[in-house]
């Protein structure tokens, strides 16, 4: 009779904690935006946008705090030069896979604000005239913050800006795009 008390209670303590927050469980996410890059690679001074986009599944825990993991794709940074008088074409790409977490300041029944923060798993392309010069492959931190915006029970309307680090460059994405809560 003891042993079957503290499995219950055992239980209790851990499936209360989880039922009490009404808006947790598997969300789907994506969004589209701008990514810039603004850097020096050897002499080529790089300064592009390119589209972005963004897919990422999660777990929310409560209205506060949730877990997320996806794939982004920063599109293609391309860029023109012309070095002594010859026409060039820079071309720099790169993608992965993110895990991270994310926090979350509800204000009212509505509307947030998040962080998100994790390690993004990505590799890239250099290309110069059509040709590989360098395909580099980090794991590197992201951040970013953003609002979200109930527009019914399961589907919000978000829009943010994240930094992802990648090696010794860096990108910002300013993106918009929806979350679909199950």
């Amino acid at each position: 009779m003891k042993t079957r008390s503290i499995l219950i209670a055992a239980v209790l303590a851990v499936l209360i904690p989880v039922t009490a927050f009404a808006d947790s469980g598997f969300f789907l996410a994506a969004s589209v935006g701008s990514a810039e890059l603004s850097e020096d690679f050897d002499g080529f001074d790089v300064d592009v946008d390119s589209t972005a986009y963004r897919i990422t599944a999660g777990w929310r825990f409560s209205d506060y705090l949730a877990v997320e993991g996806g794939y982004h794709n920063f599109g293609d940074f391309e860029q023109p030069f012309n070095i002594a008088g010859t026409p060039t074409d820079v071309s720099l790409k790169a993608d992965g896979f993110t895990i991270g977490g994310i926090g979350s300041l509800p204000l009212g029944d509505r509307f947030a604000l998040f962080a998100r923060a994790g390690a993004f798993f990505w590799d890239g392309d250099a290309d110069i005239n059509n040709v590989t010069q360098a395909k580099p492959e980090d794991t590197n931190l992201y951040l970013g913050a953003g609002a979200r915006l109930a527009l019914s029970e399961r589907l919000s309307l978000t829009a943010d800006a994240s930094r992802y680090d990648l090696d010794d460059t860096s990108s910002t994405v300013f993106s918009v795009g929806f979350e679909l809560r199950f």
